[in-house]
């Protein structure tokens, strides 16, 4: 989950690292590390801490020249955060430099070994025995860095992503990839590497994503020379252009980029449904789901796999596909169904979420339900990632860049794709009638404005966070379709304010949560007037006599709650399978402000990191 940065070319490298390390810091900020080379010198610098940190070093302790520069911005997995165990890592000649995103799973046996012909380690690092290891290749044997390279990537076990230079050739990168993403930025006469395309949006709109079990040669001034890391077979590589622009990435005037992705969300679905979703002439048009619609027919039943937030929107589909389509439907933790010999069979369509498209465990799944025999459909927010490149086929959410740790428009995009695909299979099933499946179309095209009347409770929900911001203890409670956004908001909390909260289904809380609620306990009831109203009410009434203090996500105009209720935050009136796509915003909401008030670090929540590339 960690973050590199690389540089090659005709420009000054450290502003460029820097302010790429900058940029993928949501995917670790344990620590972080720059190597520059000038030709003659390397200069290595790296701390414990973040970014900032790292750059208020350097501007007091080395000389920032030279053209190839590499950098590091770290989530720890081998080794606790500290200034010795932060990437770069040199060789033990000092010739090698290397960064590293993953994790090699073999390392303690080859480092024994290397430590036998006589290696020492300075860390408790994965990396810095990978970097030996390939000098010990490169000396033996006698050969240039990338054949050392991907000699000794034939002897690991793990993922990664990696960068490594020798100050004996001062023009030339070699990177390779094994589950952990990595882009290759092509400018005139440069290069860029990065774990994703935003550190070099500015410089360049071409790329190269590498595939799995794929390395690359980079040279200044010349071509990149592609190849099989198994094998030596030639790969001619793919050259996309980027639709990634730089407001995309910057805060755009708000505080944190959490509270601007919240505010991007009427914009995000409106993205995702157009070109989609025409109300007009009563289509949804998918191409995955209309070039598979045999599949999606014939499957006995839909196997979501997720993890996290795109595990909730998951379950909101289960849902939504079995109201609408009629289709059973299962969701599983992606990291537990990897591991349970799960019964797949070729009648089965399996559907993988992932905002990042790079989820460790969810690839796994993937690989997994492929070598079965059944269908892969992948929703997915980056265009060329491994999830969008290992499926049979899929569609893109349109929610652009998510830079947030805590996921917000990932979810409600994700739920807007599932419902798309949930109404156009049932029309094609013939389980909604046709008045009733326009119905719904026009219901779905308001959502983006009704979204933008929800967030106008902002101010409401600042208040109310401010009365409950020193609570231990929340609970969050709905029924139906809003179970899962119970979970979610639970999750929102948990992530950014560290306190403890837990989602449950409405009707379950007599079955033990009860015990929890006394005077000091919120309880969050997501109580809309579609699906089992009068039952969450009733609901109500049993955290009201034992004297709980109860936040009402309503329907607009709602009394009934009202009465009952210490606080109350209306959202506009939508059909039943569309109410997640309202009730989610005055929770994200409620979270961003009680975390701001705890002075807490909305956009890097402690031990957390966006995309989760290893296990």
């Amino acid at each position: 989950m960690c973050g590199i940065v690389g540089y090659i070319g005709h420009r000054e490298a450290y502003p460029i690292v820097i302010k790429g390390l900058q940029r993928l810091e949501y995917r670790g900020y344990d620590s972080a590390g720059i190597a520059l080379y000038d030709g003659n010198n390397i200069k290595l610098s790296k701390t414990k801490g973040k970014v900032s940190d790292l750059k208020e070093r350097l501007e007091n302790e080395i000389a920032t020249d030279g053209t190839l520069g590499i950098g590091h911005t770290r989530w720890a997995t081998h080794g606790v955060p500290n200034d010795v165990n932060s990437h770069p890592h040199y060789s033990n000649s000092g010739d090698l430099v290397i960064i590293h995103n993953g994790i090699i799973e073999n390392y303690d046996s080859l480092k024994k070994e290397l430590i036998k012909r006589g290696y020492t380690f300075k860390s408790d690092t994965d990396t810095e025995v990978l970097v030996n290891l390939i000098e010990d290749v490169k000396k033996n044997e006698n050969i240039k860095l990338g054949k050392a390279v991907q000699v000794a990537l034939n002897q690991v076990i793990g993922a990664y992503a990696i960068a490594v230079f020798d100050k004996n050739k001062p023009n030339e990168i070699v990177v390779a990839k094994l589950g952990s993403p990595l882009a290759i930025g092509i400018g005139e006469d440069e290069f860029f590497i990065a774990s994703d395309a935003s550190p070099f949006i500015e410089f360049t709109k071409n790329a190269i994503y590498l595939e799995d079990e794929e390395m690359a040669i980079i040279r200044r001034n010349k071509d990149i020379k592609v190849r099989k890391i198994k094998g030596d077979a030639i790969v001619d590589p793919y050259i996309q252009e980027l639709q990634l622009n730089l407001e995309q990435i910057e805060k755009g005037g708000y505080d944190h980029f959490m509270l601007k992705e919240i505010h991007e969300q009427p914009d995000a679905i409106f993205d995702t449904f157009r070109g989609r979703l025409l109300s007009n002439e009563a289509m949804v048009k998918l191409a995955g789901v209309e070039d598979n619609m045999k599949k999606f027919l014939a499957a006995d039943r839909i196997i979501v796999v997720a993890c996290g937030t795109s595990w909730h929107a998951g379950l909101v589909s289960e849902y939504i596909f079995e109201d609408l389509a009629r289709i059973p439907v299962e969701v599983e933790y992606a990291s537990e169904f990897r591991y349970r010999n799960p019964v797949i069979t070729e009648k089965d369509v399996v559907i993988a979420i992932s905002q990042s498209g790079e989820t460790a465990d969810t690839l796994a799944a993937i690989k997994l339900a492929k070598s079965k025999g059944a269908f892969v459909f992948g929703v997915c927010n980056v265009v060329g990632s491994s999830i969008a490149r290992e499926t049979d086929a899929g569609a893109y959410t349109h929610a652009g860049p998510e830079i947030g740790v805590a996921s917000t428009k990932a979810f409600t995009t994700q739920i807007t794709v599932l419902t798309l695909m949930a109404l156009r299979l049932a029309r094609a099933k013939g389980t909604i009638s046709s008045s009733e499946f326009r119905h719904h179309l026009i219901e779905l095209e308001t959502i983006p404005s009704k979204v933008e009347k929800a967030l106008k409770s902002d101010a409401y929900v600042q208040t109310v966070a401010d009365i409950y911001k020193d609570a231990t203890n929340f609970l969050y409670l709905g029924r139906g379709f809003n179970f899962p956004v119970a979970l979610e908001g639970a999750l929102k909390l948990k992530e950014i304010s560290y306190i403890h909260a837990e989602g449950y289904p409405a009707a379950e809380m007599k079955h033990g949560p009860i015990a929890l609620i006394d005077e000091q306990m919120p309880v969050v009831v997501i109580a809309t007037k579609k699906g089992h109203y009068e039952k969450v009410v009733s609901n109500i009434q049993e955290i009201k006599s034992r004297k709980g203090k109860i936040i009402g996500i309503v329907t607009e105009g709602d009394k009934s709650v009202k009465e009952l209720a210490d606080h109350v935050i209306e959202v506009p009136e939508t059909i039943e399978c569309l109410t997640p796509l309202l009730t989610t915003i005055p929770l994200q909401l409620l979270s961003y402000h009680i975390a701001v008030m705890l002075d807490k670090n909305v956009d890097q929540p402690r031990n957390l990191a966006k995309s989760v590339t290893v296990e």
